[in-house]
């Protein structure tokens, strides 16, 4: 067992050596659409409508069809609006989804997408029995499918075990997303060599703003723009990473996609790059060597 302060040691975005992007650029921004595969016959990975006298109920009809709209209608709305921003988006895909919405996964393939692992469904890792083996069959089954093996990992609900990350970079994967505890990306130890750290959010976050803290259809947009006039300011002396997570059963309903559609037309007015995973890694290895 590995605990995670014997990883990485202790260092600040304000006091490391300063990081430069291409160009005029100043800043990054990772935007990661999650798309997922809930099982009708598990409980569902999330609750929009709570069920009677608290007991949850399977099949949970009413919870999975939210999800369904998702993938139906959300997803298409969240292409359409990135497209017309002209970002080529991360998507952390719960490989299953290659099987169950082809159509889907298509869409992402053809739009040149970056596929993310994000194991084979929805479910607590903590519960996987073999994580090597569906960490391997997330990747092979997105393989096939795309015909490009991922280089990045996000567990579910962003879930490690203490040897979670000694796994991933087993099966070949050089970054992962689970760890939001930093603005610029940090290489961590692996048993199999380092990995890199590549900061998403859990407040810039759709599940957090709108699931499980309950605000109004605007309070991405506000509250990611705060947090990019910040990192931004910051970025006049070191490069930062803004990450933007969201679903489609959550951003890309009716009542929120215009506010997502705002946000991306306020930060393309500023110097940024919008890079996947992949990307940042690239740039990253080639300010700071692996260690």
């Amino acid at each position: 067992m590995t605990l995670p302060r014997e990883r990485l040691s202790y260092s600040s975005p304000f006091t490391r050596p300063p990081l430069r992007l291409p160009g005029k650029a100043r800043m990054i921004v990772w935007s990661v659409v999650n798309i997922e595969e809930w099982e009708i016959t598990r409980p569902m990975a999330r609750q929009l409508s709570q069920p009677p006298m608290g007991q949850t109920p399977i099949p949970d009809m009413p919870n999975w069809t939210w999800y369904e709209y998702g993938m139906r209608v959300g997803f298409w709305r969240l292409k359409r609006a990135l497209h017309n921003a002209g970002v080529t988006p991360t998507m952390s895909i719960n490989a299953k989804v290659c099987e169950t919405y082809p159509e889907v996964a298509a869409a992402a393939r053809d739009a040149n997408w970056e596929f993310m692992a994000h194991a084979f469904v929805q479910m607590p890792i903590q519960q996987i029995e073999d994580q090597r083996a569906v960490i391997r069959q997330s990747c092979d089954v997105i393989e096939k499918f795309t015909g490009k093996r991922p280089t990045g990992w996000l567990g579910p609900g962003r879930g490690q075990t203490f040897d979670t990350l000694d796994y991933v970079t087993e099966c070949g994967l050089t970054w992962f997303g689970d760890w939001i505890l930093d603005d610029q990306p940090l290489w961590v130890k692996t048993r199999h060599g380092p990995i890199l750290a590549v900061p998403y959010s859990a407040e810039i976050n759709d599940i957090t703003l709108m699931i499980s803290h309950h605000h109004e259809s605007d309070v991405l947009l506000k509250r990611t723009i705060d947090a990019f006039d910040r990192l931004y300011a910051e970025s006049a002396d070191s490069a930062r990473v803004m990450a933007i997570g969201v679903h489609p059963y959550v951003t890309g309903a009716a009542h929120r996609i215009k506010y997502f559609e705002e946000l991306y037309d306020y930060i393309n007015r500023h110097d940024v790059v919008h890079w996947t995973g992949a990307q940042i890694y690239d740039w990253y290895a080639g300010q700071v060597a692996a260690r």
